[in-house]
């Protein structure tokens, strides 16, 4: 069992910037996916970007290519999403999730408000 808790989230203007944070808890994270996903209302939730626990290898969506960055710290079990020239439609609750194959553990989410 993964428990995963995000923080961060907030108001700013376009183009402004954002650090998000998922503290881990309740086991290793060797050989986990970490990833973040938003949800914007009235729509599906969508994948973000991704990092391999032990690799640190990541992938993005492509809307946010070029100004979000995942990373992760090992020694504190926290994954980090820096979301630099943010714009309107980045405004979403942004929920942190685990997994070994695919995604079983997911936090609340943090809300993101990007004002125009």
């Amino acid at each position: 069992q993964v428990q995963l808790v995000e923080s961060g989230g907030g108001l700013v203007q376009a183009g402004g910037s954002l650090k998000l944070s998922c503290a881990a808890s309740g086991r290793t994270l060797s050989g986990y996916s970490m990833g973040w996903f938003r949800q914007a209302p009235g729509k599906e939730r969508e994948f973000v970007a991704a990092v391999a626990w032990s690799s640190g290898n990541t992938r993005y969506a492509d809307p946010v290519k070029g100004r979000f960055t995942i990373s992760r710290d090992n020694s504190k079990n926290t994954v980090y999403l820096q979301m630099n020239s943010l714009k309107p439609e980045d405004t979403a609750v942004y929920i942190c999730a685990s997994g070994l194959q695919g995604y079983n553990y997911w936090g609340q989410g943090t809300q993101v408000t990007v004002s125009s």
